[in-house]
């Protein structure tokens, strides 16, 4: 595994999907945001789910998925829910 999996809610998986679609450091992915990354890897992969959106924001903050705002998750279920 390399750079993506030593943050936070970033395992194999999701760290695979993120290099597949071009993302291959935490800057990148910070640059690009959690939204704009979950939108790339849903055309890969159509099983992505809010928890992946979640972790990904997570990870861009810095924090346990569980660990985000409400308003935060409010918004990233209003983005997935209208995909």
């Amino acid at each position: 595994m390399g750079e993506l999996s030593k943050l936070q809610n970033i395992g194999e998986v999701i760290e695979k999907h993120l290099n597949t679609i071009g993302i291959c450091t935490p800057e990148e992915l910070v640059n690009i945001g959690s939204k704009e990354a979950f939108f790339h890897i849903k055309i890969i992969d159509n099983t992505a789910c809010l928890h992946m959106l979640y972790a990904l924001q997570g990870a861009v903050e810095g924090k346990r998925y569980t660990q985000l705002a409400e308003s935060t998750k409010k918004d990233l279920k209003h983005f997935f829910n209208n995909l």
